[in-house]
């Protein structure tokens, strides 16, 4: 059904999008303050299911694109949503009338919302990813066939281009070269017709990632209402003990190793990264990989840690569920597999009835005022 998405909504859409960011996306904070401020400023959005939308629709799908490392410190320009939405409309010859973010995961599924409201526009509950990954291959729309004939950049300087492509190959090139010319962080946004849409996206995930975000933050055990919300498994409890991580090629790349606690003391856990948590490793064993979502989570609030701010010491816990249908299709795998990444290991489904179910209690979270909600 149509709804508008309020102030209200907010943090609980900024929860959820982290936790769907499996590491990537980029951080939700400061885009929350700036989707938060936005609604203040512009009023509610509407936010429309894909069946709602009719022929006289054109949608942009939007995105911050490089290094989550450098947008914690290089904030966007305020102008980049109306310069994307004006050279699209520019180059399309045609009104753009509804937003859809490129992954609802990180501060990339929260930002569409305040960019919607400042431009006028609606926000399709949907998105090209139902995660997050990091590179401009890796959508739904590429899955389907969908050509993405049209694509505009911006920086925060204010340089814009406008591409068109032969192929996503090409198209995650010179993305990645516009972005590190950039300082390794830009805007980007490219165009869907209505009828493109079924069947080349992921319907409903911004509704789902609110809902999410609710179960989160009214929690008083928020890892275990995480884990059952999202059918996820928690794969360990424990605490960082080494973060390799360095930026390059508009990407950040390494690894995060987890020693167990408590009763799970004698587990080490290796979670390697490019942008979002992708493989999970036990004793040389493959536990979780992409496309299915793993995602780094503090073990007494419940909130999502990105990969840019993990940090050793940290208590966190592991949660892993499996990625939507689509993505676990021939095609899919191929594009957003563990091969796609260059690792030389065979997907294989991610099935949370492997796994011990989650204890209650744990990751309770402080019951004092001072708890974080």
């Amino acid at each position: 059904m149509t709804r508008d998405i309020t102030s209200d909504d907010v943090a609980a859409l900024a929860a959820g999008a982290a936790i769907f960011g499996t590491g990537g996306g980029g951080a939700v904070t400061t885009s929350q303050i700036g989707v938060a401020a936005a609604l203040d400023e512009h009023g509610p959005v509407r936010l429309r299911p894909v069946e709602d939308l009719t022929e006289d629709d054109t949608v942009i799908v939007m995105a911050g694109i490089g290094a989550p490392t450098v947008g914690i410190e290089m904030l966007p320009s305020a102008e980049q949503p109306e310069t994307l939405l004006r050279e699209a409309e520019r180059a399309a010859g045609r009104p753009i009338t509804v937003v859809m973010a490129t992954e609802i995961g990180g501060s990339n599924g929260v930002g569409p919302v305040g960019w919607a409201a400042q431009l006028g526009l609606d926000v399709l509950d949907a998105d090209g990813m139902g995660r997050a990954f990091p590179e401009a291959t890796m959508v739904a729309m590429n899955v389907a066939g969908v050509p993405r004939n049209l694509t505009v950049l911006s920086d925060v300087v204010g340089n814009v281009t406008v591409m068109r492509t032969v192929d996503a190959t090409w198209l995650e090139r010179h993305v990645r070269a516009f972005s590190v010319a950039g300082g390794s962080l830009c805007l980007g946004a490219s165009l869907l017709d209505a009828g493109d849409v079924p069947g080349a996206v992921i319907q409903g995930t911004v509704s789902r990632a609110i809902e999410v975000g609710h179960a989160l933050l009214g929690a008083q055990e928020p890892v275990s209402a995480l884990a059952r919300t999202l059918d996820a498994a928690v794969l360990v409890s424990g605490k960082v003990v080494d973060v390799a991580r360095r930026t390059e090629g508009g990407f950040v790349r390494g690894s995060v190793t987890i020693a167990g606690t408590g009763p799970e003391r004698d587990r080490l856990l290796r979670v390697e990264l490019q942008n979002e948590n992708l493989v999970v490793l036990e004793d040389g064993e493959v536990l979780v990989s992409v496309p299915d979502l793993v995602t780094l989570v503090d073990s007494e609030t419940g909130h999502a840690i990105s990969t840019e701010l993990l940090r050793f010491g940290q208590r966190v816990s592991v949660l892993a569920w499996a990625c939507d249908p689509l993505w676990r299709t021939e095609r899919g795998i191929e594009i957003a597999g563990p091969q796609a990444f260059g690792y030389d290991i065979a997907y294989v489904p991610f099935d949370a009835g492997r796994f011990p179910p989650v204890p209650a209690g744990r990751g309770a979270a402080p019951t004092t005022s001072g708890a974080t909600a």
